[in-house]
């Protein structure tokens, strides 16, 4: 049975059944109440006739036998017997029968109902006794002497009559249990067919095929559900399609953000990220290990209290790996009620960075400045108070000064070289140059100050041909680099100029014996007045420490790449690449 309660049909067919039954019980129990009535009061009426027929008879004829037989006569046709008594206790029954018993005067007389005939002159009736009969009781007058006239049946004759009633409305209930039985089925079949087709199509939906329809066969209440099922599909998949789109569209729009977003819940538990965010979590992961994989820095956590204890946007930086983070917090409300906050990361280490390089650069530039300016301003004072005693003295204060003003220039120049080229204001003028030729003249040109310093400068080439590039630029970078190779060498090193030329491009490498560069400097060689020499001890080997940071500029104005390599005690080599690029293609 349970299995019918979980259908449509089970519940609609025992409904539609139980409801029947029920209507049918009431229906026959009423029906055989009201035939075992009706017969019991027809009985009642024909013997209450049959007994006034016979009391007058009685009254009617003055020979008693005759009349008696007349009565008795007529009692053979039914099935009752009668008696008939006097007030003086004559008694005349009428023959007996086998299924009726035989009863005396004195049944009637003691009988209270009964008896009231003879004392009221009216008709009673009794039903029912121990006997099980009908007994009908008439007052009859007789020569002047009251009587009465008794006739009673048995109530099995009632019974039967009743019983074959009752035969027939069984089989009729029976007969329209059954038939309500089919119509039910087919009824509920009807019904549940297209309901089974709309769950079946639920189903679909629910999978995500908004495409599937059904059908409509009945223009009633079902017809009208799947008229509105089909609209909802529709409407569904519109609705669906529109967010997806818009879902879409947030993920490209995080994707595509510089900044990180990190979207919480009240709880605090991480719901939507994009790849830089992603990046940040990854750092903070790697610096605390694995078992920090789903935790927050606690930063984080502190910033995410704040704003939902607040409700008022807050903000933090964090570093994480040497980099700075700035993070935005700001609460996300539902309706009234905080459901979680989003929070803005912003890489911020390039603006501290040149943050940085502005602080640096103008305490470097001052730095630079001072020792140029106080040296002037010395040996002018000298000059002025007539310190100098000869005229060779004043020849050297002049030519030191001369010589710090030639430092002031060169550092000044090199300040707007290097301004205009990171300003993008740098002209390359590329032409094809013979390597062999132009590497050589550079070889020539140091020559000379390698001599002085006791050093050895040696070209290496590796192929040969033509290469297209600024001649006068590359030349300024050779300067640099050649220049730091000899300065830094001591008595006897060996400084190589080695140069290779390949099909992609052309690569120029500067290698000395020199004492070489601290591995934590390596990184930071190539940035404005960055000096290893963190005394800036004023010898002849000092320069402005821009020479570098204008080679680098140089080298990528090519289009090329510059690195070095260096150990301490072991020498330094400065290497670059300029990629083979077309003249017309490099003019600019």
């Amino acid at each position: 049975m349970t299995w019918l309660w979980r259908s449509v049909v089970g519940k609609l067919w025992i409904t539609i059944l139980m409801l029947v039954s029920v209507v049918l019980f009431i229906l026959t129990v009423l029906l055989l109440q009201f035939f075992e009535n009706y017969y019991t009061q027809q009985a009642e009426q024909d013997l209450k006739g049959l007994a006034w027929q016979i009391s007058g008879i009685m009254e009617k004829y003055d020979d008693h036998d005759t009349a008696l037989n007349t009565s008795w006569e007529i009692l053979k046709a039914h099935a009752a017997r009668g008696l008939i008594v006097k007030n003086d206790e004559t008694q005349w029954a009428s023959p007996q029968k086998p299924d009726l018993p035989s009863l005396s005067y004195e049944v009637f007389q003691n009988d209270p109902e009964l008896s009231r005939v003879l004392e009221n002159d009216k008709p009673v009736t009794k039903l029912g006794g121990r006997k099980n009969i009908l007994i009908v009781g008439v007052p009859m007058h007789l020569n002047g002497n009251d009587g009465a006239v008794y006739l009673y049946q048995s109530l099995e004759v009632i019974r039967h009559t009743t019983d074959q009633a009752k035969k027939l409305i069984y089989i009729s209930a029976a007969i329209a249990i059954i038939l309500t039985t089919f119509f039910a089925f087919f009824l509920s079949t009807r019904i549940a067919a297209p309901l089974r087709k709309m769950r079946e199509a639920a189903l679909q939906v629910a999978q995500g095929k908004f495409n599937v329809k059904v059908p409509i066969v009945t223009h009633d209440e079902i017809g009208e559900l799947a008229v509105a099922f089909n609209r909802m599909g529709r409407e569904l998949k519109g609705n669906i399609t529109a967010l997806n789109q818009e879902k879409e569209q947030l993920s490209g729009v995080l994707s595509s953000m510089a900044d990180g977003v990190l979207t919480f819940d009240r709880n605090g538990k991480i719901l939507v990220t994009n790849p830089p965010a992603r990046r940040f979590l990854q750092a903070w992961h790697h610096d605390n290990g694995n078992e920090a994989r789903h935790e927050l820095p606690d930063a984080v956590n502190e910033l995410f209290t704040r704003v939902v204890n607040l409700e008022k946007e807050q903000m933090t930086e964090v570093t994480i790996q040497g980099r700075s983070w700035v993070l935005v917090m700001t609460p996300l409300y539902n309706q009234a009620f905080i459901r979680g906050a989003v929070a803005v990361l912003r890489d911020m280490t390039e603006e501290r960075r040149l943050d940085k390089l502005r602080k640096d650069f103008i305490a470097n530039v001052s730095h630079e400045l001072r020792t140029p300016v106080s040296m002037l301003r010395g040996y002018s004072e000298a000059i002025v108070d007539d310190i100098a005693a000869s005229d060779a003295e004043k020849k050297e204060i002049a030519r030191i000064i001369y010589e710090e003003s030639l430092r002031m220039g060169r550092l000044v120049n090199e300040l707007l070289d290097l301004a205009r080229m990171e300003a993008g204001h740098i002209h390359i003028r590329r032409v094809e140059v013979g390597i062999t030729e132009y590497f050589e003249r550079i070889i020539r040109k140091f020559s000379g100050i390698a001599k002085e310093k006791h050093v050895e400068l040696t070209l290496s080439l590796k192929g040969e041909g033509e290469a297209v590039f600024d001649p006068d630029r590359i030349e300024q970078v050779l300067t640099n680099l050649i220049d730091n190779a000899i300065r830094h060498c001591s008595e006897g090193g060996e400084v190589t100029l080695a140069v290779a030329a390949m099909k992609d491009g052309m690569k120029v490498s500067v290698a000395d014996t020199g004492s070489g560069i601290p591995e934590e400097d390596l990184p930071f060689v190539f940035e404005r007045f960055y000096k290893a020499d963190k005394a800036r001890t004023r010898g002849r080997k000092s320069g402005t420490g821009l020479g570098l940071a204008i080679a680098k500029n140089l080298v990528e104005a090519h289009e090329g790449s510059i690195g070095v390599k260096s150990k301490i005690g072991e020498g330094t080599t400065f290497s670059f690449f300029i990629p083979r690029i077309s003249e017309d293609r490099g003019k600019s």
